[in-house]
């Protein structure tokens, strides 16, 4: 009670969410599908729980006069759920080249990669802007960034410094931003088995149709509720004696 009275001001910093570099994780399964399988996918996650839960299938087939015997226009097919492994944590190890860099905020001329590479080499070749002699340069199209490569240390880590330059294009100035190269190595990555909620496999599926008419056939009978089914997303099925790769991406719903 006896101390005095002293104005303080807190200060902190305030950094905009969208400033933040992240690492975005986005899984893309390839999933190894035999011959003589389907993978469907539903809407609705408790079709697919009860298709799997009723295990065996019997569909019929439109196989007009090709074949006689009623029991032959029927088949038989076993239904499984789809477990696949997604990474659950990952840990990369970063390191940052002695001799790249990376040039980005590149303007749109409308000329081919290899002559706008060209002129980057020549402008970072001359030690009047600040470069050397280079190595390598490469188009990173994800990004549309260039790295460039030069073959002293010393002429990346000066330019770095800098963080941008100005480089002539006719008789237009550009500001170029210069960034340092950055790879990264996987250190530690660590799966765990995952349900595919929406998605049955479908397996003993014999070559008795062509295969859009398989196709069809199977979306037609797995849609119906009647049969337990409901409407169907995706069907993948890979004939007999073929082997096919269905590719899992993140489910945005």
């Amino acid at each position: 009670s006896a101390l005095p009275e002293k104005k303080m001001v807190f200060k902190s910093l305030v950094s905009n969410k969208e400033d933040v570099n992240k690492l975005i994780l986005t899984p893309l399964i390839r999933y190894p599908l035999p011959g003589g399988s389907a993978l469907i996918t539903f809407e609705k996650a408790e079709v697919a729980q009860r298709i799997i839960e009723m295990k065996e299938h019997v569909v019929e087939l439109s196989c007009g006069d090709e074949l006689e015997e009623l029991d032959r226009c029927r088949v038989r097919m076993h239904a499984a759920p789809v477990d696949i492994l997604l990474p659950s944590a990952l840990e990369i190890g970063l390191s940052q080249s002695n001799r790249s860099i990376l040039v980005s905020d590149l303007p749109s001329l409308g000329i081919p990669e290899e002559s706008l590479l060209d002129k980057l080499e020549l402008f970072f070749s001359k030690p009047k802007n600040g470069g050397g002699e280079v190595d390598r340069t490469e188009f990173l199209d994800d990004s549309r960034q260039v790295m460039l490569t030069f073959a002293q240390e010393e002429v990346a880590e000066l330019l770095i410094s800098r963080g941008q330059v100005q480089m002539q294009i006719g008789k237009t100035s550009y500001n170029l931003k210069i960034s340092p190269c950055i790879s990264g190595n996987i250190t530690d990555l660590q799966l765990q088995p995952s349900r595919c909620p929406r998605t049955v496999l479908l397996s003993g599926i014999p070559d008795v149709l062509p295969e859009e008419a398989m196709r069809d056939t199977l979306e037609i009978h797995f849609q119906r509720p009647s049969r337990g089914g409901g409407e169907v997303d995706a069907l993948a099925y890979v004939p007999a004696g073929r082997d096919g790769v269905a590719v899992f991406a993140e489910d945005a719903g």
